[in-house]
């Protein structure tokens, strides 16, 4: 953020008038400007800040474009909430009082100041000696305004990182990739903002000022959601405003395998049939880049690439008879040099730089090097001709396209839409993922299908598979993973999938010991894939890592019923499958400083080994008891514990009142009985919830002390210490044993 001396040129927002309101808002003006300001109720909990021009504020009939770039962010447009408006006539406090219950929205009439309540405590401030700041004048509309942080305020959301998960202290860019941000940024004291826009946002969560988190907004509209409430709620919240993941189906929860670059698919398919000799559980292989298939040279139709896949039945053929699905690599582009290139071109289907010519991008790994056009996917036409393309290639087999389209588009490159710079680089990686999912999904009831991604924009958590990084072999690595699925997770996105490893790097670091407890935790995670090379494989270690390979594989197939259950709950809650201390447990502060351990779904807390070693500690967060799944013993929250821990297991507790759900073991999902998918449930102290698990028709009430259950037929029941069951045909009884 530019000092304050920098900023002397521009408008402060120093006095308030207020206009009108009415159930759902509040007009004000803002004195000596033309800016009006709108205080919406959006949901309850939600306030709306908008802020600009009066004409831009009241205009009912936005441009086509307007719209649906209203879309790609917001799934619900209209408020829900209402809000009781009153004055505050007594100084200093000379404003205005917008509640909503026992929540409200303080805004004082000079300085223009916001001050947020929940009862009588203030939870968010701006800053009080200055006023926010608008500059009309520069060619990017700029908005800068400053909240106050306490102690009491870490910083969640943001983005991605594999540091502490508190971002305070740092900075973020919204439109640069390799910042990997996202716009919701939560406090555990009970706050989060959500800037609402497609252009350049500057975050500094307290890096300049340690007590300011600043924020700078690059466009003509100042467009805020405040969400006021525990963490899972503004999530909720959050989720609600801006869309949900769709379902990602049975298959993809499976194992996966990542071919490795120049390997063969006849190799590949030989490791398949290794992992089904082995009877390692195996569902899918993610080819390697470069693309499998794109663009003919000379017409808008795609074809295989022949030297990797000379006969397409043959091929599918072979995958469907060892129960294998694929995912192959795709690009929104044409290679530069060729006719359709050139054609396209001249039609304006690419995007273009400042001469009005096609922008030939240098190559990388999915075009095998060669240069490429982008296709211009604000275009209708151009969005619906890949995303048709992209279906006929799913029909022929195909189960997931792999695109990465997080371009670093220069400025200067424009869309026919009009977008470029900041905008262009949010909207592409948005439009060509809503538009691989269109292709794998859009045609089916429930719409079921991943897209295989590591970008990161707003609205990615509609789309319910993300990504993790590979970054090296060793302990370090494996922490950085599991630290990226936790803060995706603070910000919105329901699913990372883990890598076991990285091929791209050095191996000599893969111990035996590391390579399982890895594994133990992608198996607890929302999904993982084994690497193709060869000294990554589990044929590259002993016979007894190899057992132990097998034996978490079996849990792997056990859970899944469980963990594609988090996925469907994240559809009516937007909670992810990995949940981090602070997001589960945001009143216990002690809890968030094992910000390795998390809550996977609501029922069980995970410990991974992040070093060498078989005694690892574990917190069990206040508020709640915890089962050790490994024994049986019930242990209260708020204590500290070190646990031994051999090879074949981890820390594992399940949350007192919560039962999990188990099917049977498997080499693939096509064992799955689909009338059938459970197989055992286990119960920690009495049934007071109901369970999160595929398709759940479990249901739990409560009755005199004892819990009477639905669903439970034909299942093994493995009840607590001290519990007893007894079955009434279709109802199952848990009371106290006497």
């Amino acid at each position: 953020m530019p000092p304050k001396s920098d900023l002397a040129h521009v408008t402060q927002l120093v006095a308030l008038d207020f206009l009108t309101s009415k159930s759902t808002r509040a007009d004000f003006s803002v004195a000596g400007t033309e800016l009006q300001l709108q205080i919406e109720a959006h949901a309850p909990g939600v306030y709306r800040l908008r802020c600009a021009q009066a004409s831009a504020l009241h205009n009912e009939k936005p441009s086509a474009r307007a719209r649906a770039h209203a879309e790609m962010l917001l799934a619900r447009q209209e408020p829900v909430g209402e809000l009781a408006v009153s004055s505050m006539t007594e100084p200093p406090e000379s404003g205005w009082r917008l509640a909503q219950g026992d929540i409200a929205l303080e805004l004082t009439r000079s300085p223009a100041q916001l001050s947020v309540y929940r009862g009588d405590e203030c939870i968010l401030r701006t800053q009080d000696d200055v006023a926010p700041t608008h500059d009309a004048s520069s060619e990017s509309p700029l908005w800068r305004l400053s909240f106050e942080l306490d102690g009491d305020d870490a910083l969640h959301g943001a983005g991605e990182t594999d540091a502490e998960l508190d971002q305070r202290g740092t900075s973020r860019v919204s439109d640069e990739p390799a910042a990997r941000a996202l716009p919701l940024v939560w406090s555990t004291k009970g706050w989060g903002l959500y800037f609402n826009t497609l252009a350049r946002i500057q975050h500094d969560l307290g890096r300049s000022d340690p007590d300011l988190y600043q924020v700078a907004v690059h466009d003509a509209v100042l467009d805020i959601f405040l969400f006021i409430g525990e963490p899972a709620e503004i999530l909720n919240q959050y989720t609600a405003l801006t869309g949900r993941a769709g379902q990602p189906g049975l298959w993809p929860m499976g194992v996966w395998l990542d071919q490795m670059p120049g390997q063969s698919l006849d190799e590949t398919l030989s490791i398949v049939k290794t992992f089904r000799d082995q009877q390692w559980g195996l569902d899918a292989v993610q080819m390697a880049p470069p693309a499998a298939y794109g663009f003919q040279a000379d017409k808008p139709v795609f074809e295989w690439d022949a030297a990797r896949v000379p006969d397409t039945r043959d091929l599918f053929a072979r995958t469907q008879e060892l129960n294998i699905q694929l995912a192959a690599a795709s690009f929104p582009g044409v290679l530069a040099g060729t006719d359709l290139f050139a054609e396209w071109e001249d039609r304006g289907w690419l995007l273009i730089d400042d001469d009005g010519n096609a922008h030939a991008f240098p190559g990388n790994d999915v075009t095998g090097g060669r240069a490429f056009g982008l296709l211009d996917l604000t275009h209708k036409d151009v969005y619906k001709l890949w995303s048709e393309r992209q279906r006929q290639v799913f029909d022929e087999g195909l189960g997931a396209p792999v695109c990465d389209a997080q371009f670093d588009i220069p400025d200067g490159i424009t869309a026919r839409g009009g977008e470029t710079g900041a905008v262009l680089r949010t909207v592409y990686p948005l439009l060509a993922r809503r538009a691989l999912f269109d292709a794998v999904a859009g045609h089916k009831t429930p719409q079921e299908g991943v897209i295989i991604s590591s970008d990161l924009f707003p609205s990615a958590q509609r789309f319910a598979w993300q990504r993790g990084p590979r970054t090296g072999n060793d302990w370090a690595a494996l922490e950085h993973s599991l630290r990226t699925a936790l803060s995706l997770g603070d910000s919105g996105i329901p699913v990372q999938t883990h890598a076991l490893g990285s091929a791209v790097h050095p191996v000599g670091d893969m111990t035996p010991e590391l390579y399982i407890r890895w594994l133990a935790a992608n198996v607890l995670s929302a999904n993982f894939s084994f690497q193709g090379l060869p000294a990554l494989l589990p044929t590259a270690f002993d016979a007894k890592t190899r057992e132990l390979v097998k034996h978490w594989l079996q849990w792997r197939y056990r859970l899944l019923p469980y963990v594609l259950g988090i996925i469907e709950d994240a559809v009516r809650t937007g909670l992810p499958v990995q949940r981090s201390m602070a997001l589960a447990f945001p009143a216990d502060p002690l809890a968030q400083v094992w910000d390795t351990q998390y809550l996977l779904g609501p029922a069980l807390l995970v410990a991974p080994a992040v070093q060498p070693g078989n005694q690892i500690q574990v917190y069990l967060p206040e508020g709640d008891a915890w089962w050790d799944l490994n024994t049986g013993w019930r242990y209260e929250g708020g204590t500290t514990w070190t646990v031994e821990a051999g090879l074949d297991t981890l820390p594992l507790f399940g949350r007192e009142g919560h039962m999990l759900c188990l099917g049977p073991t498997g080499q693939h999902t096509g064992d799955f009985n689909s009338a059938r998918i459970l197989d055992e449930v286990w119960m920690f102290g009495m049934p007071e919830h109901s369970p999160v698990v595929m398709r759940n028709k479990i249901r739990v009430m409560q009755m005199q002390g004892s819990s009477y259950i639905k669903g439970l037929e034909g299942l093994r029941i493995l009840p607590s210490e001290g519990l007893e069951v007894k079955r009434r045909g279709a109802e199952v009884r848990i009371s106290r044993a006497r």
